[in-house]
């Protein structure tokens, strides 16, 4: 079996059990823990070694205590607080570049969540910390199950070559891309939380999404993933509504990473590139979550999703309108420089 169809098997058999685990045990805002296990799941090479979790969620606890200090300072001096939310999202973006960790998105969806999630209620922000944390620990122990079972063949030879660092210069303005993306949600978001709240999930992975996209491919890329994650909900969706309970539940979320994971790894060639159906999967998985919510508290789930889904559109093409005028600024400003050393 090649690598490539390893790894969708992993993908596909993870996030089943991910789904398992946090709707059969009722886990707080479970959508939540499977998209932390599905960004876990995604990572490229071997599991994470039980050391190293214990690292990163470290780290990731120390991220979410800052995340909770950032709250007053929001309340009482909103500006100050949202330029030093600024200045950590750029740090954070650029690190996650410099440093090709996909694990950097958990970072960044804790720190942007966690302040929303304060400025509305405490309660909320030790939900969703509970169900960031939870994700993690939930990821590794599924990758690893998933990887007992489908491992890859170990090649005692040369390893590949990576991939070269961008530099400091393409760093620094890709975050820069990402920062700008992310920051006017996560204010408006301050005045709505809880409506914002899937949204701000959402601006993040179209944050990292728009830093490895250009302008000609911007639109399909960022638009064209959001409209293709709504549309893998509403198909699991409908799907789900014919027998609707958690092995079902279950099958169908694997069913939909089998079909995503085969075009994210390459085993089926696409036109896209693999963060179009990573994020993807994303949007599916945040709109699902919420409309089982709904329609287990009796909510009009179809009207809610069709409002989420304008949201995300809007965000999308606000993402889209970034990077185009980004790129023809500094387009415009290179080309000036050199008229003028000319």
């Amino acid at each position: 079996m090649a690598p490539a169809d390893k790894a969708v098997l992993r993908l596909a058999v993870g996030l089943g059990l991910a789904v398992l685990i946090a709707y059969g045990l009722a886990l707080s805002l479970p959508y939540i823990v499977c998209l932390m296990a599905m960004v876990v799941l995604c990572k490229p090479g071997p599991p994470i070694p039980p050391a190293k979790a214990v690292v990163i969620a470290l780290l990731f606890a120390g991220l979410l205590v800052m995340g909770v200090l950032m709250v007053p300072l929001l309340e009482n001096y909103a500006l100050a607080g949202v330029l030093l939310t600024g200045v950590i999202l750029y740090a954070l973006f650029f690190f996650g570049i410099r440093t090709g960790n996909p694990l950097t998105m958990i970072l960044v969806v804790a720190f942007t969540l966690i302040p929303v999630a304060g400025v509305a209620d405490q309660a909320l922000v030790t939900a969703i910390s509970v169900a960031l944390a939870v994700g993690i620990a939930v990821g590794s122990l599924v990758g690893g199950f998933s990887h007992a079972f489908f491992p890859d063949a170990q090649e005692p030879a040369a390893k590949a070559a990576k991939p070269p660092r961008p530099s400091r210069e393409t760093a620094s303005w890709i975050a820069l891309r990402g920062t700008l993306v992310v920051l006017p949600v996560f204010v408006l978001a301050l005045t709505d939380p809880s409506f914002y709240l899937a949204a701000i999930m959402k601006t993040v992975s179209l944050g990292q999404q728009a830093g490895s996209t250009d302008t000609r491919s911007a639109g399909r890329e960022l638009l064209g993933s959001t409209l293709m994650g709504a549309g893998m909900a509403l198909l699991v969706w409908f799907g789900l509504s014919l027998w609707p309970n958690l092995w079902m539940l279950m099958l169908w979320i694997m069913a939909a990473a089998l079909w995503a994971g085969a075009r994210l790894f390459r085993v089926k060639a696409t036109p896209f590139s693999p963060s179009f159906w990573s994020n993807a999967l994303i949007t599916m998985l945040i709109l699902l979550g919420p409309a089982i919510e709904d329609s287990a508290s009796g909510k009009g789930v179809l009207a809610a999703s069709a409002v989420r889904v304008c949201l995300f559109v809007g965000v999308a093409l606000y993402a889209w309108a970034t990077v185009w005028l980004l790129e023809r600024w500094r387009a415009s400003r290179s080309e000036a420089l050199f008229f003028h050393h000319s």
